[in-house]
């Protein structure tokens, strides 16, 4: 069983505090999936990060998102420095916990053409899994044609490895504990955007790649369920619940 999660940004990083980790949420999420992997629970996992404060910022800096271009080498740098950072802080926690996970960089790999599809080759995440790593991807900055290089974000990557790899369990862990209602309760199933257009709201701190409701809407593109909790439903959702809200638009 192949299972693609995505770490949000604002759960592993303190995402209104430029380049600030959230050591105790990465410490937790890191103990999570570890526990998941010794015991048997988890097999073939691949991650994904978000970028919080380490990306987002600099990416805000300098007017970089998933559709707007930039052809500055200092944007390149900035951006995609930043991401590797935080994912080296990623692995290290993950590695101390004896878990086998090697980085991925969506820059070296992915594109997009002119109309901003994004081609995303998981050749390699498909034989490093078999080999029994825990691939460790993250949002990034990726070529574009006729715009320089744009974002990718994290919530992309999950749909296209989830795709591509055939996942059969597909989560998001988020700041929230699922995708909220007017009144902050968790709404349980989304089976299309126009049934909470009206409660998707921005994201409160910076984030070039949408928001809440730019996830729901990559998730409903999925051919099956997908999971979106918070940390507290991270042990749940290893185990095979589907804690938070479930994004299902299979019946579109």
């Amino acid at each position: 069983m192949t299972i693609v999660l995505k770490l949000g940004g604002s759960v592993i990083t303190e995402k209104d505090r430029p380049e600030t980790l959230d050591g105790r949420a990465l410490d937790e999420t890191a103990d999570a999936i570890a526990e998941a992997l010794a015991d048997g629970t988890v097999e073939d996992i691949v991650l994904v990060h978000g970028g919080g404060s380490f990306g987002h910022h600099h990416a805000n800096e300098f007017g970089v998102s998933t559709t707007a271009g930039s052809h500055a080498v200092d944007a390149v740098h900035a951006i995609h420095g930043a991401m590797t950072t935080l994912n080296r802080f990623v692995l290290q926690r993950l590695l101390d916990r004896d878990v086998p996970a090697v980085p991925v960089a969506p820059f070296s790999a992915a594109y997009r053409s002119g109309d901003g599809a994004l081609t995303l080759p998981t050749g390699q995440v498909e034989t490093l899994l078999g080999e029994g790593f825990v691939p460790v991807l993250h949002g990034d900055i990726v070529a574009h044609v006729g715009a320089g290089v744009t974002v990718v974000s994290g919530d992309e990557l999950v749909v296209e490895l989830a795709d591509r790899l055939g996942a059969d369990r597909v989560g998001l862990c988020s700041a929230v504990p699922g995708v909220l209602d007017g009144n902050d309760a968790v709404i349980e199933r989304i089976e299309s955007h126009e049934d909470v257009a009206s409660v998707l709201g921005d994201s409160d701190t910076t984030d070039v790649t949408g928001g809440m409701s730019s996830k729901v809407r990559a998730l409903l593109a999925l051919d099956g369920p997908a999971s979106i909790f918070d940390l507290d439903g991270l042990t749940a959702f290893l185990a095979g619940e589907r804690p938070g809200t479930t994004v299902d638009g299979e019946r579109q």
